[in-house]
């Protein structure tokens, strides 16, 4: 297949990508929401007026908060992110979204994160991160336990799952260095507890994927004809299973697209995230992972 033929144009790819995306992380650091970094969140509706975002920014300004992030949550609510708020700031701060109290706001919600707290769920995102990916070396490796027994051309198992991975870091790098340019350029996007779970999600998603090519690739192993090589077999696995990955892809893309148009305001951030992490995702499971297996396993005889 074109794919195992071409592999190291999409290595180069994948590399610049994930190379990229590391870079901008570095580079303009990544926007941690109050989840992770302790601080404030208010939520008000506007329900007799519309919402003139600009004159509220004004006010806000004329306040002590540092940086502040604000947005429209629905048709009629925004949604304030700031640092921790003493009794007075906040009463402050509700003045200027009520842009001096000239017109009627109602609050919805008001939630305050700890410095403390905010390190805490910090430090679980990231073992949670850590410890899905160690879960995801084991099971590919136990799921293949038995491949290697199937003939010189195989692949040890392990290595499967270490191919697993080696997708997996392209897949959540990648949204997440698009996110950081977002945040910075265009949109106050923010990595938040809601960012870290589509994070899992594509993990999930991105490894079914993997794992549904390297199954064919061992039901290939097991029936391959005499003369066949590993490379051979990768191919064919690839085009037996590239329809299947497409389709799902795209049936999954369509779904987060409507929830993305037409969902709330504070599930379009999560809806995005998925959008890139199941787009490349789907890219690593078809130009990344079964290649990797065939680079290593030349390597390997070499």
């Amino acid at each position: 297949m074109f794919v195992i033929k071409y592999r190291k144009i999409f290595y180069t790819i994948a590399v610049l990508l994930v190379g990229s995306s590391f870079f901008v992380m570095a580079f303009y650091g990544v926007n941690l929401s109050i989840d992770f970094t302790g601080g404030a969140i208010t939520e008000v509706i506007y329900p007799e007026s519309e919402i003139d975002l600009p004159s509220i920014r004004e006010d806000l300004d004329k306040l002590d908060l540092g940086n502040y992030t604000i947005q429209k949550a629905g048709g009629d609510g925004v949604i304030l992110r700031t640092k921790d708020l003493t009794e007075e700031e906040r009463l402050g701060v509700m003045s200027s979204l009520a842009l001096g109290d000239t017109v009627k706001i109602e609050e919805k919600r008001f939630n305050s994160i700890g410095p403390v707290i905010g390190e805490e769920l910090k430090s679980k995102a990231l073992w949670g991160l850590i410890l899905v990916i160690i879960a995801i070396i084991l099971f590919v490796a136990f799921s293949f336990r038995k491949v290697s027994e199937l003939g010189k051309e195989s692949v040890s198992s392990w290595k499967y799952g270490m191919v697993a991975i080696l997708a997996l870091i392209h897949d959540i790098s990648i949204p997440t260095g698009i996110f950081v340019i977002l945040g910075h350029f265009y949109i106050d996007y923010q990595i938040d507890i809601l960012f870290v779970t589509a994070l899992l999600a594509i993990l999930g998603f991105s490894v079914n994927d993997t794992i549904v090519v390297f199954d064919r690739v061992r039901e290939n192993l097991k029936n391959s004809l005499k003369g066949e090589t590993f490379e051979q077999i990768v191919g064919k696995s690839l085009s037996q299973t590239f329809a299947r990955s497409i389709n799902t892809s795209l049936t999954v893309l369509i779904a987060l697209g409507s929830l993305f148009f037409f969902g709330g305001e504070t599930t379009k951030q999560f809806a995005l995230v998925l959008v890139f992490g199941v787009t490349f995702g789907t890219y690593s499971s078809i130009f990344l992972a079964s290649p990797l297996l065939v680079t290593w396993q030349k390597f390997s005889n070499k």
